[in-house]
């Protein structure tokens, strides 16, 4: 069986037969760390679903040039899913979260703000590129849309991210009633919510208020989860399984 051709992050807009030439990272990319030569074939992808297939003309560690071959505009996959999670006082944590709901096919990202978040510090345009590197490396087409942080009440009061996505789920520490994640993502149809807490989880009040909006009590398991097992697992929750 042959490999799929090695797919890259490009804006450049494109019709068959146009020639693009590549940034700097992606052309030493191809050239040293492939060793690819002209004649070989790579993907390209603007993360908006464009697929490009291309031929390398030139192959140079300065300017690798591509001939276009053909274009196509994929669909988004699976379900449509936005996980909003609490900022975390690590970094490094929280874009390992954005990295591996990533590779779940996570459509949308919100960092939020809780009454429980610890100081953070939120860096768009690495956390950007991760999320890049992530769509690559699972061989997607989709980029997930990755907000500003908000706060959770903001959040939760915005109609319109409720209607985009009419199944919401809140998942949460403090006993009382719940349904399994799995389970309740199973029966619902439409776009999906899943609200993960900061390390000290959320507090009552933004429960309370979660559930007048009818975001609907989840467990992830029999086991306290830290905040970015807790993201991860819903993520594949609400978006593969």
């Amino acid at each position: 069986m042959s490999q799929p051709l090695p797919v890259f992050f490009s804006t450049q807009q494109a019709a068959i037969n146009d020639l693009l030439s590549l940034d700097d990272e992606t052309s030493r990319h191809i050239s040293q760390v492939l060793r690819m030569e002209a004649g070989e074939q790579v993907r390209l992808t603007d993360g908006l679903g464009t697929e490009l297939t291309a031929e390398v003309t030139i192959s140079h560690k300065k300017k690798t040039e591509v001939r276009i071959k053909s274009v196509m505009q994929l669909e988004p996959p699976g379900t449509a899913a936005c996980l909003a999670v609490s900022l975390l006082k690590n970094a490094s944590r929280f874009e390992w979260i954005l990295e591996k709901v990533t590779e779940m096919g996570i459509r949308e990202i919100y960092p939020l703000i809780c009454e429980r978040t610890e100081k953070q510090h939120f860096r768009s345009d690495r956390m950007k590129n991760i999320l890049t590197s992530a769509m690559l490396q699972s061989q997607q087409h989709w980029l997930p849309l990755l907000h500003e942080p908000l706060s959770f009440s903001v959040f939760i009061a915005d109609p319109q991210i409720t209607e985009k996505y009419p199944r919401n789920f809140i998942a949460h520490c403090i006993p009382g009633e719940k349904e399994s994640l799995r389970k309740a993502s199973d029966k619902a149809t439409g776009g999906k919510i899943i609200l993960i807490g900061p390390e000290g989880d959320f507090s009552p009040a933004e429960i309370s208020a979660a559930q007048n909006k009818n975001y609907i009590p989840v467990s992830l398991g029999d086991t306290r989860l830290r905040t970015e097992t807790a993201a991860v697992t819903a993520a594949a929750f609400i978006s593969i399984y």
